[in-house]
């Protein structure tokens, strides 16, 4: 990519491995985060750390300006109030993230991490922060906002493969599974460069099988977003 890729988050668990991947294929790569110490000394070499708050405007105009992509993939907390609260980071944050990417006419892929259950207003996960449906309002704030997008929802995170080796994709919000970081990592990268994952939200899990392969041809089997903008 011409521009640099920014990723917000990018100190955090699943965030260091979209930047490794990023780095390995020769991307100029900003690293958001909150914290200056541990993150820079965490992160891959060659990576570019940038402290910027989802929360604070003022921090994100200068490392999204004229980005050609921007991977979403804040860790939220949990609280009712305050503000780490899911409605500050998830929802109001990601707004922050968009119009900081998309001043001055600049049109960056927005690769989002949200969540398993996004669309589940019932699940118990909801009581910690109505943390699912801040989810589901910044999905649809992206997909509202007209940019190149994806969506990926994963299962439960873990940092192996001991669900196996296969990823399976799925729509609807209906499954149900554990997957490993670095294959959600993998996701949210070849998301970028294949033109079939635009416009798409797919939820993902690992399940005994063979390693996947072609991306494309994976994202090329889902089906598109229908969004309706009011």
């Amino acid at each position: 990519m011409d521009s640099p890729v920014a990723v917000v988050g990018g100190s955090g668990r699943l965030g260091r491995l979209i930047v490794q991947r990023l780095l390995d294929r020769g991307e100029t790569v900003r690293a958001l985060g909150r914290t200056v110490q541990p993150a820079r000394r965490l992160l891959p070499p060659g990576a570019t750390f940038t402290p910027g708050d989802v929360r604070d405007p003022a921090t994100l105009a200068e490392p999204l300006a004229w980005t050609s992509a921007v991977v979403f993939c804040v860790e939220p907390g949990t609280d009712d109030e305050g503000p780490d609260r899911p409605e500050a980071t998830l929802y109001l944050g990601l707004r922050n993230v968009l119009e900081a990417a998309t001043a001055g006419g600049a049109r960056p892929h927005v690769v989002l991490v949200s969540q398993l259950h996004a669309t589940h207003r019932g699940h118990p996960l909801n009581a910690y922060g109505r943390v699912l449906d801040w989810r589901r309002a910044g999905e649809e704030l992206l997909r509202e906002w007209g940019l190149p997008y994806t969506v990926v929802r994963p299962g439960w995170l873990i940092d192996d493969h001991a669900a196996g080796d296969r990823v399976r994709l799925e729509q609807g919000d209906q499954g149900f599974g554990q997957v490993s970081r670095t294959d959600v990592a993998d996701a949210c990268v070849h998301a970028l460069y294949s033109p079939p994952a635009t416009g798409v939200t797919f939820e993902m899990f690992n399940e005994p099988g063979s390693r996947l392969i072609d991306w494309e041809q994976a994202f090329a089997a889902l089906e598109t977003d229908r969004v309706v903008v009011a």
